[in-house]
C-alpha cells in the first residue's frame, strides 16, 4: 500500500520504537519526566527560543498559543485558508472568546502586509482589539522566503501585534532553503512544531516561544486536557525524530519532484504547480481525478484529495511504480 494522503501517515521505525521502549519516564505535569524536559530542551536548542512546551498536537499547540497570546474580546489575523483558521473546529473562538480575521493568502502563500494593515481594528471599542497575526510555513507545499518573513516581522513589531508560526511543516522549509530554523523562527514570538507529520513520530507537537508565554500556554495545556503523565514514552519519538529525521526530508522533496516532472509529461494530467517541498498538487477535473482515484486505490495506492504528500513511508521503488501505474492510466483515458 502506497499511501499519499499526508505525511501523518508514517509509521515509527524500529529504531524509533525501540527509543520510546527505553524512555526514562516520570509524571511530566509535576514537571518530573526527564525525556519530556530533555526534549523541551532540545526544541529551544533547535529553534533558539527560551522555553518549549510538549503538547498532543498540532492543533493543541497552535491554541495554546491563540489563548496565550490573545484574551477574550481580542483578534488574531490568518490566511482564510490557514490551519489555525479553518481546521481547528474554531477552538480560538469557542474556547478562547478570540475573533479571526481571515484574509487571503497570496500564491507563495504569504499574508501581503498592505492586505494585513487594511484589517488592522482602531482602537475603538466597537471593534475587537487585533493582537496577533499568524503565518503558516510551509502551505500547500510553499515555503515562505526569509526576505519576506523579516518585512513581516519589521512590520507587526511597528503595529505592536504579536506573531505566531504555525510551523507544522516548518522544517521542510529549512531544509528547503537550506537554512537552521533559528533563521526562521527568529521572526516569530511562538512557533509551533508538529513532530507527526514528516518527521514521522507517532503522535505530538511542541510549542516554542519566551518564558512568560509557555507558562501561559502550560496553564492552558491544563485546562483544555493536555497534561500527560508519563509522556517520556511519546516525548522519546520526538526526540528521536528531531535528532534522526530533518536532513531526510529533503528525500521526500526529492520524490515529489521527481514524481511531479514525470506526471508533466503525461497529456491527462495537470499540475497546479511545480512542487516546491513534500507535497505534488494536482489540478484535473472532478471526474478525471475521481476515476483516477478510483484506478489507484484497485492498484494499492491510497488519495484523498488532489494534493498528494511525499514521506518517510514512500519510498523511491513506490515512486516508480506510482509513476508507472499514472502512464498506465494516462494510456486508458
Amino acid at each position: 500500500m502506497i499511501d499519499l494522503r499526508s505525511d501523518t501517515v508514517t509509521q515509527p521505525s524500529v529504531e524509533m520504537r525501540q527509543a520510546m521502549a527505553d524512555a526514562e519516564t516520570g509524571d511530566d505535569v509535576y514537571g518530573e519526566d526527564p525525556t519530556v524536559i530533555q526534549l523541551e530542551k532540545l526544541a529551544t536548542s533547535l529553534t533558539g527560543k527560551e522555553a518549549a512546551l510538549f503538547v498532543s498536537s498540532g492543533t493543541q499547540g497552535n491554541l495554546l498559543a491563540l489563548l496565550s497570546h490573545c484574551e477574550r474580546g481580542d483578534e488574531y489575523i490568518a490566511g482564510n485558508d490557514a490551519h489555525t483558521y479553518r481546521f481547528e473546529a474554531g477552538g480560538g473562538a469557542v474556547l478562547g472568546g478570540i475573533q479571526p480575521q481571515p484574509i487571503p493568502f497570496n500564491e507563495r502563500g504569504e499574508l501581503e502586509i498592505e492586505a494585513i494593515r487594511q484589517v488592522i481594528k482602531p482602537d475603538d471599542y466597537h471593534f475587537a482589539k487585533t493582537k496577533l497575526v499568524c503565518l503558516e510555513n510551509t502551505t500547500a507545499g510553499k515555503v515562505l522566503a526569509l526576505d519576506y518573513l523579516s518585512e513581516f516581522s519589521d512590520f507587526a513589531l511597528s503595529q505592536g501585534l504579536g506573531r505566531h508560526l504555525d510551523g507544522a511543516r516548518v522544517f521542510n522549509a529549512a531544509v528547503q532553503l537550506g537554512v537552521d530554523v533559528k533563521e526562521i523562527s527568529q521572526y516569530f514570538d511562538s512557533m509551533s512544531i508538529c513532530l507527526s507529520k514528516g518527521l514521522a513520530a507517532p503522535v505530538g507537537s511542541l510549542l516554542v516561544g519566551n518564558n512568560e508565554l509557555i507558562s501561559k500556554a502550560r496553564r492552558w495545556r491544563k485546562m483544555v486536557g493536555g497534561g500527560m503523565r508519563q509522556a517520556g514514552i511519546l516525548a522519546a519519538a520526538g526526540i528521536y525524530a528531531l535528532e534522526h529525521n530533518i536532513n531526510r526530508l529533503a528525500e521526500d522533496h526529492r520524490h515529489a519532484s521527481e514524481l511531479a516532472k514525470a506526471l508533466a509529461q503525461l497529456s491527462s494530467f495537470k499540475l497546479h504547480s511545480m512542487p516546491v517541498t513534500n507535497m505534488v498538487l494536482l489540478d484535473l477535473d472532478a471526474e478525471r481525478f475521481k476515476s483516477l482515484q478510483q484506478y489507484l486505490a484497485d492498484n494499492g495506492v491510497k488519495t484523498s484529495t488532489q494534493r498528494w504528500v511525499m514521506h518517510r513511508d514512500v519510498s523511491s521503488a513506490n515512486i516508480d511504480q506510482l509513476i508507472e501505474l499514472c502512464r498506465n492510466f494516462d494510456q486508458r483515458v
